[in-house]
């Protein structure tokens, strides 16, 4: 068991005769390695990109709301009175009256 662990420590496994094969675990392995590290900050962007996507939704929400407000304000009677008197125009003080047209056949 001391002469594999001062093996290892020293580098002998890799210049050995049977390297070979070790050499094979060693690339197998760093190859899955980069690849885990690759997908790992693939998935990091995703998360970032899903997190700045979410606040733009709140954001374009919040002006549609905003929007919203405003254009039930503006669609008020009072509001729309008040716009047409500083243009001259008040609201009739006589109602409106039903006209009923009678057909005639000729």
């Amino acid at each position: 068991m001391k002469k594999s662990i001062y093996s290892i420590l020293k580098g002998t496994f890799l210049v050995s005769d049977d390297s070979f094969k070790n050499w094979r675990i060693i690339i197998f392995i760093s190859v899955l390695a980069i690849v885990m590290i690759a997908s790992s900050h693939s998935a990091d962007k995703k998360v970032y990109e899903i997190a700045r996507l979410k606040n733009e939704v709140k954001e374009m929400r919040s002006a549609f709301v905003d929007g919203r407000s405003k254009l039930m304000r503006l669609k008020m009677e009072s509001e729309v009175a008040e716009v047409m008197k500083e243009k001259g125009i008040v609201p009739s003080e006589i109602p409106p009256k039903k006209i009923k047209v009678k057909s005639q056949k000729q």
